[in-house]
């Protein structure tokens, strides 16, 4: 394991990493949220459910939007 990691570092060694704590954060919704609305359709609560995906896509469209957005803003500066 430890040669695949040195050749990750190898191949990466000039780029600068960015994290950004939203990402995971945002993909964590998604995750939760999704996980709510398909226990809500195994209930037979079709409209909750109905209402918790439309919500799954828009914290997954922000999640994207956000991913986008900081790729766009480092990438001139990196």
């Amino acid at each position: 394991m430890g040669a695949i990691n040195s050749e990750l570092e190898e191949l990466f060694e000039g780029k600068k990493r960015v994290k950004n704590p939203y990402v995971p954060i945002g993909a964590l919704i998604t995750a939760g949220v999704l996980t709510a609305g398909l226990i809500s359709f195994r209930q037979g609560n079709s409209h909750l459910g109905q209402q918790l995906m439309r919500a799954r896509v828009v914290a997954q469209g922000a999640t994207v939007a956000l991913m986008g957005s900081t790729a766009y803003y480092y990438g001139d500066k990196f």
